[in-house]
């Protein structure tokens, strides 16, 4: 198994880049991120995935071996293919993803193209122990998400009641909520209402 490809960039596009060494020019699909970092790079050097069906032979690089690490993951997933792991990997950093998988939002796994509700939570269930234990995300995030995003919803519906703009009491929840995270629905209202 090829580990990683080091030599010329010799041709670079958003969807691969070839990499010169000893002669041979090697194709390897990267994500949206390898690509922004690459840019101004001459030489370069990817971590590989070889991807070997009976009628094609393609290699995936990556920056990193902790990319490299999670793009694995997430191909172990049934129904979870190397292009559409790379769309993962295009759509958000490595550190997201590792977050919205421990913190088990569905919402912004979802919101990844050609990835259905059911698609983002399998990735949920089948990795989420896997994401905690090797990238050492808090288990506390799954936790306090729901009850903060609850709490937001249930102030602003207040607020709207009571008078004021959407767009006004959002700015002012969100506000009150990123200072204070841990504080009761009464109190987010009436510091609000404080603002307004």
């Amino acid at each position: 198994m090829i580990d990683y490809i080091k030599g010329d960039l010799a041709e670079l596009n958003p969807a691969y880049a070839v990499i010169e060494t000893t002669g041979i020019g090697y194709c390897i699909h990267i994500s949206l991120p390898a690509y922004s970092a690459l840019q101004q790079q001459k030489t370069a050097k990817l971590f590989i995935y070889e991807s070997i069906r009976e009628d094609a032979h393609v290699l995936f690089g990556f920056l990193t071996q902790a990319e490299r690490q999670l793009f694995l993951l997430l191909i172990s997933v049934s129904g979870i293919g190397a292009n559409t792991a790379r769309m993962i990997l295009s759509s958000y950093s490595a550190q997201e993803i590792q977050e919205m998988i421990a913190s088990g939002n569905v919402t912004a796994l979802n919101s990844i193209k050609g990835i259905g509700t059911k698609t983002a939570q399998r990735i949920i269930v089948d990795l989420k122990d896997k994401i905690i234990k090797v990238a050492g995300i808090s288990e506390q995030l799954p936790i306090n998400a729901p009850i903060n995003s609850l709490m937001k919803d249930e102030a602003i519906s207040a607020l709207t009641m009571l008078g004021f703009s959407s767009a006004m009491s959002q700015k002012a929840v969100s506000k009150i909520l990123s200072e204070q995270a841990d504080i009761q629905v009464e109190q987010v209202i009436k510091l609000a209402l404080k603002m307004m």
